[in-house]
């Protein structure tokens, strides 16, 4: 019952989107083994390491699936290169100042080059955004500062609301449900044992807004406890021995659905109708139908004794 063209070495970033979004195949990278935890770079306090080195190994964990949350700005660089090793510096500053809205991701292309031929570098050091698990923009080369910062900030522009943001962000506090005062005072008369209040209180409510499911399907569980509250407890074994006898059928079928045996009460209600005619068939047929109104209406029990009914009236 219900209780993500040419190139110079050096050119300031591209604007959003880039060239390169969407004709870059990054699905060799999927399907690798599993990767070793992310290494500690920062905590970032939003549930993401601002900064990760990334391997063939990790690219689909890292970068692909981790660009669904945040644009993630990979970072195709060498040790070999002073160039990419200041500009790797350069963004690593920046990702940790941003705090987890993106994540900096560094790759060694001399030890990962399936990455370095995955996103068509042809020099380094090569920055692409991903987000979504598709390239975004890109840009190659050293930058200024500031020329650095309005790109990431078109990034993070370009893709506010189209992520599901980092584990653990702040999500907008739900007010707390304000209940209805005259359900609170139904439900508490309910706890006190007093069915006629309870009744009452519900009672009260239907009247007032006739239409109010909530309220019609309480009252018909309160109204149900309050009557098997007088049911003798031998009412089973009195109905067994007097079949004929409607009102004892319709005390046994309470008793049994009040211990949880629904299908007992209905099969039980179901063959007094078989049996009977006129004002009796009539008495059985209608509380039958009240003892189904107490559950939902696709229930299978429910379902399926409505069709024994059907076939027992015709």
């Amino acid at each position: 019952m219900t209780r993500p063209g040419s190139r110079s070495s050096a050119r300031p970033p591209a604007a959003v989107p880039a060239s390169i979004a969407g004709a870059v195949d990054l699905s060799g990278l999927k399907d690798r083994p599993a990767p070793p935890p992310a290494p500690d770079n920062g905590d970032s306090g939003s549930g993401l390491a601002p900064i990760v080195d990334v391997t063939a190994a990790t690219f689909e964990a890292e970068v692909l699936q981790r660009s669904s949350q945040v644009p993630v700005i990979v970072d195709l660089g060498s040790s070999r290169s002073p160039q990419s090793v200041a500009l790797t510096r350069q963004l690593g500053q920046l990702a940790v100042e941003a705090g987890g809205t993106w994540v900096h991701a560094r790759v060694d292309v001399d030890s990962n080059p399936q990455i370095a031929q995955a996103f068509g570098v042809q020099a380094i050091p090569t920055v692409v955004a991903v987000a979504g698990g598709q390239p975004l923009a890109d840009f190659q080369g050293s930058q200024p500062e500031d020329q650095l910062r309005k790109w990431l900030e078109a990034i993070e522009q370009a893709t506010a609301g189209k992520l599901s943001g980092p584990p653990g962000a702040d999500l907008p506090e739900e007010e707390p449900e304000v209940e209805d005062p005259r359900f609170v005072a139904a439900e508490e008369a309910l706890d006190d044992g007093d069915f006629d209040k309870a009744v009452a209180a519900y009672q009260a409510i239907i009247d007032a807004e006739p239409t109010n499911t909530e309220a019609q399907a309480a009252l018909r569980q309160v109204k149900f406890l309050a009557r098997v509250q007088n049911v003798d407890a031998d009412a089973v074994e009195r109905a067994d021995a007097n079949p004929s006898d409607v009102d004892a059928q319709i005390a046994a079928a309470d008793v049994e659905l009040s211990e949880q045996k629904p299908e007992a009460a209905f099969d039980r209600l179901i063959a007094g109708v078989k049996r009977t005619a006129g004002d009796d068939r009539t008495q059985l047929r209608t509380r039958l139908l009240e003892l189904f109104e107490l559950f939902d209406a696709g229930d299978p029990v429910v379902v399926s004794s409505r069709r024994k009914l059907a076939a027992a009236l015709y």
